[in-house]
């Protein structure tokens, strides 16, 4: 199922809209290549994280559960 900016998994509440934008684009784009949804969510995560950090875009909101790595 792709997703958009109005419905996208719970795992993206927390992220700045940028941030949760660039996640649905790259989740969409490994679903299109078949992978499975939870690996693409993962996955687009993971990406969007790095993408928003190397740009110096706060990543997630300030009412947003820390995050333990």
């Amino acid at each position: 199922m792709p997703w958009t900016k109005k419905e996208y998994p719970v795992s993206l509440k927390n992220f700045m809209a940028p941030v949760r934008s660039k996640a649905i684009a790259i989740a969409n784009a490994l679903l299109a290549e078949g992978s499975e949804e939870q690996r693409a969510i993962a996955i687009a995560t993971a990406k969007a994280e790095e993408w928003a950090t190397n740009r110096g875009i706060k990543v997630r909101k300030n009412n947003a559960p820390e995050v333990k790595k």
